[in-house]
């Protein structure tokens, strides 16, 4: 492996985020290898066919966002893709009660958490030591380069100085599941500020908010509940 393909994946791999490993092992050029992240950009090659590379990449992409690997024929060249896709993550924006319970849920659940707030005095280990990782940033630095198709991205805080860059960030991105809590008339506003910012009313349309299930939740653990059993049924392609 050259070592510039061998440093991009492990870095990758180190990070959470997704990548393929593509290597020739019959036909012409035995040994050559490309590296595929899921946006297609340029990466580490050692291919020097550039149809074959093209090829490769574009059955790489769908073989990681379905989590399979294995070899395929591209005509008389055979090639090994082996994936590397990120762990199941939950982020919540806001280090709140809510985030706490749901936190728990998850873990439970086999999700990676990560928890962000730009407020030291709710984001703290004494409070979220059982996440996976705590962030204080504020949420659009916080969500920059983590966002992939299997995350989840859960806006917590009530508070449009925070909540509204985030989904703009995650609105943006191709992550599987974005929710929003607050009311229909919050909702309703919000839906209000994310046009005026030029957000398609057909990715709006595709936020979950009011969050979660219909439960009849009250407190934070039946709210969390309710978020959690939403996520699954969309990690599950059921209706939510």
């Amino acid at each position: 492996m050259k070592p510039d393909i061998s440093r991009v994946l492990s870095a990758r791999i180190a990070a959470n985020q997704p990548v393929a490993l593509a290597t020739i092992i019959a036909g012409p050029c035995i040994g050559q290898q490309l590296l595929v992240l899921p946006a297609g950009a340029d990466t580490p090659t050692a291919f020097t066919d550039a149809a074959l590379a093209a090829a490769v990449t574009v059955e790489a992409i769908q073989m990681l966002s379905d989590g399979i690997h294995g070899t395929r024929l591209f005509g008389d060249t055979e090639v090994f893709i082996e994936v590397y896709p990120p762990p199941p993550t939950i982020i919540m924006i806001g280090a709140v009660h809510i985030s706490l319970e749901l936190t728990a849920l998850a873990k439970q659940l086999g999700f990676r958490t990560v928890v962000v707030d730009a407020r030291a005095a709710f984001a703290t280990a004494e409070r979220f030591g059982h996440a996976d990782e705590l962030v204080q940033a504020w949420p659009d630095e916080a969500l920059t380069g983590r966002l992939h198709s299997n995350v989840a991205v859960v806006v917590l805080t009530h508070d449009p100085k925070l909540d509204d860059p985030a989904l703009l960030v995650a609105l943006a991105s191709d992550v599987r599941y974005i929710g929003a809590l607050g009311s229909r008339k919050t909702h309703a506003e919000r839906i209000d500020r994310l046009s005026a910012a030029g957000i398609a009313p057909e990715r709006i349309a595709q936020m979950h908010a009011p969050i979660g299930l219909n439960i009849g939740g009250r407190t934070p653990a039946e709210i969390a509940l309710s978020i959690m059993a939403q996520i699954v049924a969309v990690w599950n392609g059921k209706p939510a």
